[in-house]
Order: structure tokens, then C-alpha cells, then sequence
């Protein structure tokens, strides 16, 4: 059986008040070309569907336009869970509508055996994997409060709690493949998003829980999930050394921090009592570059890409020793003629000139 891995959309987010809609837009028309190139029996998607709880409309637009042209690809299950900055109601509202396309969400976390889904094949009606779908575990799901609590004690329950929500599942569905014939040929993958020890973050990722107290290792997921498909942090990787417990990474750079970085989806092939996983390049959309210098460097490279017809959102920081009043004006004249735009303009001059006038006043 085939999965694919994406998370951290963030549907609905800005750059600097600059709206993205196109960018998700490409980036999702891809990935349905993708669910068909690579032939992906399940689709998974564990959080941060959007930015934000209150999602706008052209934002909710291009996720059910993309929900319904999934599910006439090859793909035969969805499995969405919520993030952190999903609004668990939002995503569980139309859930028994969606569940008719064979599309499965989970936004609120509840009764650990609502979490383990069952994927049974539409010709056959056989069980093809278990999906341990764990959306993002807020505070009030894992611990209850006392008084006197420290926050030690907080920490402490909120990682018992996780562990112990997973423990849970990964008994669930060991009872259940106990149940069904050829038990040994069913993948069992979990779904998760938070916060992993020694994880690298990226633009946009907040903490979770008490700062990141509550992060969590390897040693969270039980021998029994094959593959655990992570979302919240940005940036893609493996947790702990383990191959089957990753993050895929946010589809598009989230900021100008992440402008480097190679963006993917994995895809999971299992079966032969062996997983394999292989990340799959997603292209870049919309270039971002930093650009750093003085004035007369900043302008040789806004030339150099003008003369290579880039159409970059750039992000300047301006680091030369001369006062320059007219430092906006003279780089937005530099881009005229050409796509290129200005998004941020930073004075890293007239930044520490403040700072040094600040330490001087409280001398």
C-alpha cells in the first residue's frame, strides 16, 4: 500500500501582508497530479490545515475544491487531523459529509477508538492498514488541574499524557489486527502534531503547551506503528535517528528563513514486512530571497536578478555604514521594469543606532 505524507499548509497565511493564495493553489493542483503519478492509496495530512482558527473564505474554498479532485485521483482514503492552529470544531463540522468520499477527519481528540480508523479497500472490502489519526493533544485532553501544581509538575503530565494516549492507541490496534486474517500484511501508521525532542523548527512554529516543555522523543511511539506521519514543525526530518517516525515539512516556505530549505512529500510504500520511504521534491511556487549589503551591493543584485527575469519577493536588509534617507525610494526605483517585489526593507544601520541611544539613556 501506497501513503503520502504532507502537513503544515497554514492555508490562509501572509508574508509580510502579502496574501498566498496563489502559491497554495499551485502547491495543491500538484499534489493531486501526485496522488495519481505515484499511484498513493491514502493520503496523509496530520495538521495545520490553515493559519488560522477563523479560516477565510477563499481559503476554505481551495480546501474543498481540493478534497473533491482528491478523491477522484487514484488516492482512496484522506486522513486529515487538526494542528494547533486549526479550529477542531471547524474541521470536524463536516466530517460525516465528507466521510461518503472516504475522506476521514479527526479534529477533536476524544475516545482513543474514534481515533483508530480502519481503511478497507472500496473493491474488496478488505482491511488495507490502521490509522492511529491523533490530532494536535491541547492541554485540557492530557492532565487535569490541581492546585499547587508547579510547572515540573505540569511538564511531567503533559508528557505522561502523550505517551500514554499512544500507548493506548498502539493496543487498540494490536487488538484489532488480532481480529482480522492476514494481519501480518496490514500497516499500522500513527498520526501526530507536536513537538519532538531536538527538533529543527522553521518560520512560524509556535510552542506548544508550557514553551516546549511538553516535547516529546522516539520512544513516545510503540514498536507497533510502522510509520508515524509528524506535523508542526516546518522543516523536514527524522525524530530521534528512527526513519519510520518523521515530519514531511511545510509544502511552502512559511517565511524568509525557510528560503533555503527543500520542501517535500515522503511516499510509503509497505508491504513484505518492509516500509520504504521517499521524499518526493516539491517545486518552488513563489522564490523568496534575502538580499544583504550595502547600497551599492544591494543594487548590483536586484540587477543581477532583473537581468535573469526573476520575479522573487525579496526581502531587503540594509547593513552599509552611510545614512541613506532615501534607502526605500532608491531600491524601489531599482526594481521598476521589472516583477520583482519589495517586501520588507530593513535598516540594520538605523536599528543599532537606536539600540546605542537606548543603552546610552540608561546609563
Amino acid at each position: 500500500m501506497k501513503f503520502a505524507h504532507t502537513a503544515d499548509w497554514h492555508i490562509g497565511r501572509m508574508l509580510y501582508s502579502k496574501k498566498r493564495y496563489p502559491e497554495f493553489e499551485a502547491f495543491l493542483d500538484w499534489l493531486v497530479t501526485q496522488l495519481d503519478a505515484h499511484q498513493i492509496d491514502c493520503l496523509l495530512v496530520p495538521g495545520d490545515i490553515f493559519d488560522t482558527r477563523a479560516p477565510s473564505n477563499r481559503a476554505q474554498q481551495l480546501y474543498y475544491n481540493f478534497l473533491v479532485r482528491a478523491s477522484q485521483t487514484h488516492c482512496q482514503h484522506i486522513v486529515i487531523t487538526s494542528g494547533n492552529h486549526d479550529s477542531p470544531s471547524f474541521l470536524d463540522a463536516p466530517k460525516s459529509v465528507l466521510r461518503h468520499l472516504n475522506i476521514h477527519v479527526i479534529g477533536q481528540a476524544g475516545n482513543p477508538e474514534d481515533e483508530l480508523i480502519e481503511l478497507q479497500s472500496n473493491k474488496t472490502g478488505e482491511t488495507q492498514a490502521l490509522i492511529a489519526a491523533v490530532p494536535y493533544l491541547r492541554d485540557r485532553d492530557l492532565r487535569t488541574v490541581e492546585a499547587g501544581e508547579t510547572i515540573d509538575d505540569k511538564e511531567q503530565k503533559i508528557i505522561q499524557g502523550i505517551h500514554a494516549h499512544y500507548q493506548t492507541l498502539a493496543h487498540l490496534a494490536e487488538q484489532k489486527l488480532s481480529q482480522l486474517p492476514n494481519s501480518t500484511n496490514i500497516p499500522v501508521i500513527a498520526m501526530g502534531h507536536l513537538f519532538a525532542a531536538g527538533g529543527k523548527t522553521g518560520d512560524g512554529v509556535r510552542d506548544l503547551y508550557i514553551g516546549n516543555l511538553g516535547s516529546i522523543g522516539a520512544d513516545t511511539f510503540p514498536a507497533t506503528f510502522d510509520y508515524v506521519a509528524l506535523g508542526h514543525l516546518h522543516v523536514p526530518q527524522t525524530v530521534g535517528g528512527e526513519d519510520r517516525i518523521r515530519y514531511s515539512g511545510s509544502p511552502i516556505p512559511m517565511g524568509y528563513g525557510e528560503a533555503g530549505q527543500k520542501k517535500q512529500i515522503l511516499i510509503i510504500e509497505t508491504g513484505n514486512d518492509e516500509i520504504q520511504i521517499t521524499p518526493e521534491r516539491i517545486p518552488t511556487f513563489q522564490q523568496l530571497i534575502r538580499l544583504s549589503g550595502d547600497l551599492n551591493h544591494l543594487i548590483s543584485e536586484i540587477e543581477s536578478l532583473k537581468a535573469q527575469q526573476s520575479t522573487a519577493w525579496l526581502e531587503i536588509d540594509y547593513t552599509g555604514t552611510d545614512d541613506h534617507n532615501d534607502l526605500r525610494p532608491r531600491l524601489l526605483a531599482a526594481i521598476e521594469g521589472s516583477k520583482l517585489e519589495i517586501r520588507r526593507i530593513k535598516n540594520s544601520r538605523t536599528i543599532k543606532s537606536l539600540q546605542q541611544q537606548s543603552e546610552h539613556l540608561e546609563e
